[in-house]
């Protein structure tokens, strides 16, 4: 269909006048003055404010859905496969969990299930040796040239002006990557700047800056990492309070013990317990107490032990012996061990009934301080003690002498340490800047390695899990990562069952010494009895005579050669 259009014409005059526009300043043309007497209804309005929105206008919405609720559960496969919140450490425990499971109906229906392919695998095994050691017959003379070799890997200095002594040194549990160094004078008067109070946490392969400045007001003393989370440590300060820290949460400590609830005197040492919530941790101090602690509710002692050995029904802190050192085996979680200022060490039961049950049994290990105490990784009933000039080791069966002991140095020990992986290799340090390395299955009367670290004293000391790395921490804040020879932290094949040897028969010597001890004591009191006529008091420590021992000593050996003639000879046979 055709469009309709329609042609309008006008003419060019019937526009009008063209126009023509310019840019001109304002002007007033016309002004009329409004007359309030002609009009009396007009008034002038006041000002008045009005918002406006310019944004775009949104409505409320909101939609009702199910939410997901998700959970994070975890299980621990390094032994097993145990829940989150056993510890597989704990003997009774997994005892208690095992016989849970088999009380399971499906327990029996599993195992029948597992059965077969369980049965394939071993057959696989059986096949070949797996247990094969393909190297087990090379020559070590190649490794023979790096026995004394040793190297410093690392050296991390205190950041303040005033140089502090190095107190502890704690290795992290993720694989030592870090290291919690704390320092602290507890001399009188010890350092001028008594505004400088900071400890530090440094990244092995960074030595340059620390990686968090530990500051608590005062001097920290001791601190240890949290076996079961690397973010949590405590410590022991010198104003005797106890402090927990979040390294997440900032240089300042969480939450610190009552001021009414604290020790007396500085807190020289605290460690990790074994407890279920793996929050607790127990201290001691040199005036006599050792405490326990959970950090969830850290104003107050779960329990308080007074060192007192007297046989009074009540403890008293005028007559407790000061701490100097604490030890703890995670695999005895009820046991505990501690070295105090008298040289003596008290070995405790913290499930006794009374104080005289949970301080136990004691040993008399030194002239001075015990400053050292640890239990060997492999062989739990020996343990090490480090004070005056000598370093011993001591059998829980022996009480009157230690079974193995260095001879007397030319300078005073100021700490020692197994270590982890080779169980005869320990370490000791010495006032004179020399860290000593020895292998009792080696040498016994003189160290197998001296390294010379520094002229200072060191009084820090602690091993890496590895065995291959040590930390040591001299007088002046300096702390010394060294490296040590594979040869002397690597355990041979033989190592454990040599050194199990040395020890029964170590340990069967010092109990056949003190039985002649005893009945020599006994022969002599009888014998004073009969020949006094008064009643007098006698005491029963008697000091040994040398002959007799060298007497009994040739007995001994002679005994064994006799016995071992006899093994040799049936062998033969």
């Amino acid at each position: 269909m055709a469009e309709i259009e329609y042609l309008y014409s006008k003419e060019r005059h019937q526009f009008g006048l063209p126009l023509k526009l310019s840019d001109n300043e304002a002007e007033i043309r016309v002004d009329i003055a409004p007359q309030a007497v002609n009009n009396p209804s007009i008034a002038i309005s006041a000002n008045k404010e009005v918002g406006c929105l310019v944004s775009t206008e949104l409505s409320e919405h909101d939609v009702n859905t199910t939410r997901a609720n998700y959970t994070e559960s975890s299980m621990n496969h390094t032994e097993g496969g145990w829940p989150k919140d056993l510890n597989f450490s704990d003997v009774e425990q997994t005892i208690r969990f095992r016989k849970k499971i088999e009380k399971d109906e499906m327990y029996t229906h599993a195992i029948l299930q597992l059965l077969l392919p369980m049965e394939h695998c071993i057959h696989q095994n059986n096949a070949i040796n797996i247990y094969e050691l393909y190297f087990s017959e090379s020559d070590d003379s190649e490794c023979s040239d790096s026995l004394s070799s040793f190297r410093t890997v690392n050296v991390y200095r205190d950041i303040s002006k005033t140089k502090r002594p190095v107190s502890h040194v704690s290795w992290s549990p993720d694989q030592g990557s870090r290291l919690a160094i704390t320092h602290a004078d507890l001399n009188f008067q010890g350092h001028a700047d008594q505004n400088v109070h900071h400890s530090y946490i440094w990244h092995i392969e960074n030595p340059n800056k620390a990686e968090l400045v530990i500051d608590a007001g005062v001097d920290v003393v001791c601190m240890e990492y949290n076996p079961r989370d690397l973010n949590n440590l405590v410590g022991g300060l010198a104003n005797g309070q106890v402090a927990f820290w979040d390294i997440r949460r900032g240089s300042q400590p969480v939450d610190t013990c009552d001021h009414y609830q604290c020790f007396r005197d500085p807190v020289i040492s605290v460690l990790w317990i074994n407890s279920k919530s793996g929050m607790e941790f127990f201290s001691a101090s040199t005036d006599g107490q050792v405490k326990w602690w959970d950090v969830r509710k850290l104003k107050f002692p779960l329990e308080t032990l007074i060192l007192d050995l007297t046989k009074n029904e009540t403890q008293s802190l005028s007559c407790a012996l000061g701490a100097s050192v604490l030890e703890y085996e995670p695999t005895i979680p009820t046991r505990f061990m501690v070295g105090t200022e008298k040289g003596i060490v008290i070995c405790g039961n913290r499930k006794g009934k009374s104080a005289s049950e949970k301080v136990g049994t004691n040993y008399k290990a030194h002239f001075g301080p015990i400053w050292s105490l640890q239990r060997n990784p492999a062989f739990l009933k020996n343990f090490l003690t480090v004070g005056d000039w000598t370093a011993r080791i001591w059998s829980e069966d022996c009480r009157e002498s230690s079974i193995i002991w260095t001879s007397y140095q030319k300078t005073k020990l100021t700490k020692g340490a197994w270590s982890p992986t080779k169980p005869s290799v320990f370490y000791t340090t010495r006032v004179d800047g020399t860290l000593d390395l020895w292998d009792i299955l080696l040498r016994q009367k003189e160290p197998c390695l001296s390294i010379k670290v520094c002229d200072e004293p060191i009084h820090g000391l602690k091993c890496h899990d590895n065995g291959e790395v040590v930390a040591v921490g001299n007088d002046i804040g300096t702390t010394y990562i060294i490296e040590i020879a594979e040869k002397l932290v690597k355990s041979s094949k033989n190592d454990k069952a040599y050194l199990t040897a040395m020890f029964e028969r170590e340990n069967r010597r010092e109990k056949i010494i003190e039985a002649k001890l005893r009945e020599q004591r006994l022969k002599m009191r009888a014998k004073h009895e009969t020949t006094s006529q008064k009643p007098m008091a006698m005491t029963t420590s008697l000091k040994p005579n040398p002959t007799v021992i060298e007497t009994m000593t040739k007995e001994f050996f002679d005994q064994i050669n006799k016995e071992v003639f006899i093994l040799y000879f049936i062998i033969i046979w």
